[in-house]
């Protein structure tokens, strides 16, 4: 916490309050009125620490000077609680201090009301959830005014540094409210200071172990992080010097606020040592071409990581932000350089306050008249119910990760992009393997339905695991992935098992039905490498074979002697049986396609092909269902790329992928359509896989049905 926020947060009496208020802003005339009038208006009236009550709204309206400089947003956090509080009313205020101040204490007074009002008591965590939805919607229906939110804010950022003093039961309510609805305002608006700190503060309260964990290790380190930064910001310094960015810049380090760092970790499922950048410089220019210049420089000083490369400065975040951010190694150390105007940083730092605070200054681009508000009007006048409400404003106040809820009211944050599934899983890892379907909201949804923050999820569960190998990729949490990975790892083990011990019985099944059970003296090694090794089967095979005419009499010998296996060509699958197969099918339940792993039942003299990891499948198995070794015909295959000019004309596509795959056997591995759908020609992207090495031959065939714009076959790419 910065110097300033530490003079508010132990700042308890008037005389301390008014001194800092001197200190942050020209006290005029009406500011003095307004500071005689709270005052008088809250004379005996006490918080709950026991210090006189109007420390509070003068320290605020320090927090909105800081912020704002604004005099109509000072005098107005001086008044914020007298509506409220006393018998004052907004004419009162309207006539003493004029109608702008009156309408922003108005607004003011207006979300107080709708928050005791619509807020369920700190003890009723069920409805929690419902109250927050309310609380959004009337609280952005309230406002016509932003600054109304900026003081609001800075009401929000000092009852958060003055915590201490309630309950724990009622600390873990006002920070829920302020992770769940403050910060991410706050972050919307822009306005990163405010948005940090209330976070770090909700943190501390909410996470009290994992604060300490991130606190232990920040201080630990601290000295040895500094050095490493400090030799970073020396070597950056030397390359700027050298190449004339000597005056006009200012360079200095960053450290991740500790939500921030706990999020990462969360997120990426690392240590603290892993989160990449917490390491940080921010480097400071005059114009925004000196912002590419500068990069150029650290690129070539510094190996970039190119991945953790994004540029917010020709293309800003909604909220108005600009900012190059660029990853770098130097000394075996990862460091992200943050590279900004003056002007961009004023905005990155004060949001929207900034037109306010810098009203008189540089740049038009502080202008509070820019995208970050056209959210907030136009939730502000939609009649829809609080669900639909909610809904939109999920998609506006964004945060980095989404927080959603069980409908007990318990809390979980995951990372963006997260499913029904994830969710699942952050309950127990046995609530994700038996899980069936999701209720979103009391709709019923799949469980690859993505979240969005404050969804309320339930999870409807089965009576028996269900293993979902190929949605590992479609999970984002760390503990989804190596569930479903230990699940399916398991699961597979076991159908190895089941198959192969099928496949050993349906061959021997002429002499005896369940010959396995009877060779436990045999003491086969490796029997799960029969579905997948032909040798090992044929191998294993002979070894019973020999066992069998070595104990047996001469009719069992004679039985196992003719017992052997034929190839049989199904168009692309093999299967080896001593049995005869009149055809073989694939089942609609699992669809398996080239390539992916398969195994063989067999019903008399007919074969069904499933996906390895069907649960139909697996069921028939488990009963012993009879079965056979099967593989794909593996004719080799080369893959092309393309990209084509079609014309856009209806059907055009689906005519050159017919011809693909129809007329010359291709299989169409990936299709990527243009997207704009009024332009006379779209570009294409085919990836395909077709029996001939011969690339100028392919590229001609193609050619006969497109306009080709890039063409290579895979093994060249990278030519």
């Amino acid at each position: 916490m910065n110097k300033f926020l530490n003079s508010i947060k132990y700042t308890k009496t008037i005389d301390g309050a008014l001194e800092l208020l001197k200190i942050h802003f020209q006290v005029t005339t009406d500011v003095e009125k307004a500071l005689d009038f709270s005052i008088q208006a809250h004379k005996n009236q006490f918080r709950k620490s026991g210090e006189e009550y109007v420390v509070h709204p003068i320290l605020v309206s320090v927090i909105t000077a800081y912020y704002s400089n604004d005099e109509h947003m000072v005098i107005a956090a001086l008044l914020h609680d007298v509506v409220e509080d006393t018998a004052t009313t907004i004419d009162d205020i309207q006539r003493e201090f004029g109608k702008d101040v009156a309408h922003i204490v108005d607004g003011l007074t207006k979300i107080t009301e709708i928050r005791e009002h619509e807020l369920a008591p700190a003890t009723d965590n069920a409805k929690l959830i419902t109250s927050a939805l309310t609380f959004r919607k009337m609280l952005v229906a309230a406002i016509d005014d932003v600054r109304v939110m900026v003081v609001k804010l800075c009401d929000r950022l000092h009852n958060m540094l003055t915590l201490e003093a309630l309950s724990a039961e009622k600390q873990k309510r006002i920070s829920e409210e302020t992770l769940v609805v403050y910060a991410p305002i706050a972050h919307r608006l822009g306005i990163s200071t405010i948005k940090n700190v209330l976070e770090d503060l909700a943190f501390f309260y909410l996470y009290p172990q994992e604060y300490e964990k991130i606190d232990i290790h920040m201080r630990a380190y601290q000295q040895k992080v500094q050095l490493t930064i400090n030799n970073f910001l020396s070597k950056t310094k030397k390359v700027l010097d050298k190449n004339g960015f000597t005056d006009d810049i200012k360079i200095f380090s960053r450290i991740k606020h500790y939500y921030s760092i706990f999020l990462k970790m969360q997120r990426k499922g690392v240590s603290i040592d892993e989160v990449l950048d917490l390491y940080a410089i921010r480097i400071l220019v005059k114009e925004p071409i000196d912002c590419y210049n500068i990069l150029g420089l650290i690129h070539t000083s510094f190996k970039p990581l190119v991945s953790r490369f994004k540029d917010y400065v020709s293309v800003p975040k909604e909220n108005g932000y600009q900012t190059i951010h660029t990853t770098v190694f130097s000394d075996s150390k990862i460091f992200e350089v943050q590279i900004r105007t003056f002007d961009m940083h004023d905005i990155a730092e004060y949001g929207v306050a900034a037109h306010w605070k810098y009203k008189s200054g540089r740049s038009n681009t502080t202008s509070a008249k820019g995208p970050s508000l056209d959210w907030l009007h136009s939730l502000a006048s939609s009649d829809a119910s609080v669900e639909e409400f909610y809904d939109d404003a999920k998609q506006d106040l964004y945060s980095e990760d989404i927080i959603v809820y069980s409908p007990k009211g318990d809390i979980f944050m995951l990372p963006r992009g997260s499913t029904a599934f994830d969710f699942a899983y952050a309950i127990h890892t046995d609530v994700g393997n038996y899980a069936m379907e999701a209720l979103i909201n009391k709709v019923n949804k799949p469980l690859l339905t993505q979240l969005r923050s404050g969804d309320i999820i339930s999870i409807i569960t089965n009576n028996h695991i269900i293993p979902r190998c190929t949605w590992q990729d479609m999970v984002q949490t760390t503990k989804a992935k190596k569930s479903i990975k230990t699940l399916c790892h398991n699961r597979l083990k076991h159908i190895d098992d089941l198959s192969s011990k099928n496949i050993i019985n349906t061959i021997f099944s002429r002499y005896k039905e369940f010959i396995l059970d009877q060779l436990e003296d045999l003491k086969l090694t490796n029997l799960n490498k029969i579905v997948y090794n032909l040798d090992h089967l044929k191998h294993t095979k002979k070894t019973i074979q020999k066992y069998v005419r070595s104990t047996e009499g001469i009719f069992a010998r004679f039985k196992v002697q003719g017992l052997s296996l034929k190839k049989i060509q199904f168009d692309n699958v093999l299967i080896y049986s001593n049995f005869s197969i009149n055809t073989v099918s694939f089942d609609h339940c699992c669809h398996p396609k080239f390539g992916d792993d398969i195994v063989a039942l067999k019903d008399q003299k007919d074969v069904t092909i499933h996906h390895k990891l069907c649960e139909k499948a697996y069921k028939k198995m488990k009963k012993n269902n009879q079965m056979l070794y099967c593989d794909w015909v593996k004719d080799k295959f080369y893959k092309y790329k393309m990209v084509v000019s079609l014309p856009n004309i209806r059907g055009e596509l689906a005519r050159l992928l017919t011809y693909l795959s129809v007329e010359h056997e291709a299989t169409i591995l990936l299709v990527e359509y243009g997207k704009d759908k009024y332009a006379s020609n779209q570009y294409c992207t085919i990836d395909f896989e077709i029996k001939n090495d011969n690339k100028e031959q392919v590229r001609t065939l193609c050619e006969q049905k497109a306009k080709i714009i890039e063409f290579y076959l895979s093994l060249d790419a990278y030519k």
